[in-house]
């Protein structure tokens, strides 16, 4: 008859647990409950037949019979450790095109894409900036990131992203020189906008009933990236999607004016070639979970 073999899962439970002399820690280590560290643990002690941890009133130590054992397995599984990151740095880098617009590949793909490295670091994401729908894109891709329904191939399934509005930021420095606490105030302002998004200031008035009044100025530049940058050097205020600005606000550099006045912008969606290459699912899980976080 065949040996049992012993589960390896509660092993890798039950290092961590004896390495902290916790399973509140270990939890907090391996990214589950306590429960599921205590279950995997007795799971364990009854595969065995023994008491790994004598169990007191908010503490756990190791017993007898858990200390050989963790002197016994702690060292095998660090060299099971050690030999998969071995195998893995010998095992060839996969490359995925993202395709993307410019301005959301600074203002959002780009400051979030090191969590997405540090995770997956077999895989090469490779960015393309495109201003055209992907159905008309020159360069392959394995995912595009575009706002709405409209322009995509007939053969991708796309899936929704991101819900996104637009706000008025500015930088901080002109907000203290010219306060911008009411519609009335836009007048004192130089309106900042893209080409590419010219027709937001007048729909955003519009939609908010903002008075009919000429502003101190105009400034339009070719893509939305160069408008906030004109905004955080204090040229003027721009009306910019929300999505694109969370590292701005979060780092002071723009702040928000007339926070309650707000316009809806068409969603972003996903969408994924058919010939993709699989590590592009990877991609798509992550986009998943940036959308959830930002919801």
């Amino acid at each position: 008859m065949p040996t049992r073999e012993p589960p390896l899962n509660a092993i890798r439970v039950f290092v961590a647990a004896a390495r902290h002399q916790s399973f509140t820690r270990a939890a907090v280590e391996l990214h589950v409950t306590h429960g599921a560290v205590s279950r995997q643990i007795r799971s364990l002690e009854e595969f065995l037949g023994v008491a790994l941890f004598e169990r007191r009133i908010r503490q756990v130590t190791l017993s007898a019979e858990g200390q050989q054992f963790f002197a016994e397995v702690g060292p095998a599984l660090e060299q099971i450790g050690a030999a998969a990151r071995a195998l893995g740095r010998e095992a060839p880098v996969r490359a995925v095109r993202i395709n993307v617009r410019p301005s959301f590949a600074v203002r959002w793909l780009i400051p979030r894409l090191p969590s997405f490295v540090e995770r997956h670091p077999d895989i090469e994401p490779q960015v393309v900036t495109s201003t055209v729908a992907p159905a008309q894109a020159a360069d392959g891709f394995d995912i595009a990131v575009r706002r709405g329904l409209e322009g995509w191939p007939p053969s991708m399934r796309v899936s929704p992203f991101l819900d996104d509005e637009v706000l008025v930021v500015g930088a901080p420095a002109l907000f203290r020189s010219q306060p911008l606490a009411d519609l009335r105030a836009l007048a004192s302002h130089v309106l900042l906008s893209a080409k590419t998004r010219k027709s937001d200031w007048d729909d955003w008035k519009k939609q908010v009933g903002a008075p009919r009044t000429k502003p101190a100025g105009r400034l339009q530049f070719d893509h939305l990236h160069f408008v906030l940058q004109a905004a955080v050097d204090g040229l003027g205020i721009a009306l910019a999607p929300t999505s694109l600005l969370a590292h701005d606000l979060v780092s002071g550099r723009l702040q928000p004016a007339l926070p309650a006045l707000r316009m809806p912008l068409t969603r972003y969606y996903y969408g994924l070639a058919p010939d993709a290459v699989p590590e592009a699912r990877c991609v798509a899980e992550w986009f998943e979970e940036e959308m959830r976080r930002a919801q």
